[in-house]
């Protein structure tokens, strides 16, 4: 039996402890947020954040996440107001969208590091996510309008 606790709520299942957390999150809870992209790490489809820190599902055993806190696209706010949810709206970041749960995770992640990144930065972060319909720049623009969204939050 494998303790999970997903975006603040505690699962018990059984599975095989190597199984992928992209597979027990998709195939075994049915969060389907997180998507497969290229299944060794390289995409950044599956993108969600383990103990706070952005990782790969696809290449990480959920043995690894047992008691420790699971963010997934679902959890990032439950009525989809997380300033990078917004801005990523605002700024019509999506194209295809397939690929923009993971972009989101990594940016979260990164506003979670670095509270207002530069260009470098933003770049260094996201470097590891491919969108096939080349959003790149707007996804950029969305973090940066984030960036900024969450520090007029923490200036109140």
């Amino acid at each position: 039996m494998i303790s999970l606790h997903i975006n603040g709520s505690r699962r018990e299942l059984e599975a095989d402890p190597e199984m992928p957390l992209l597979w027990v999150l998709r195939d075994l809870l049915g969060m389907t947020g997180t998507k497969y992209g290229c299944g060794v790490g390289r995409c950044g489809c599956c993108t969600v954040h383990l103990n706070g820190v952005a990782v790969r599902s696809c290449q990480t055993p959920v043995v690894a996440a047992g008691g420790m806190p699971v963010t997934t696209i679902e959890g990032l706010s439950e009525q989809g107001d997380h300033p990078v949810q917004q801005a990523w709206r605002e700024e019509n970041t999506a194209q295809c969208g397939y690929c923009q749960a993971g972009q989101m995770m990594t940016a979260a992640a990164l506003l979670m590091q670095i509270e207002i990144p530069d260009d470098a930065a933003i770049d260094g972060a996201m470097s590891g996510n491919l969108c096939r319909c080349g959003t790149y720049k707007r996804i950029r623009k969305a973090i940066k309008r984030a960036a900024a969204e969450t520090g007029k939050e923490h200036a109140l």
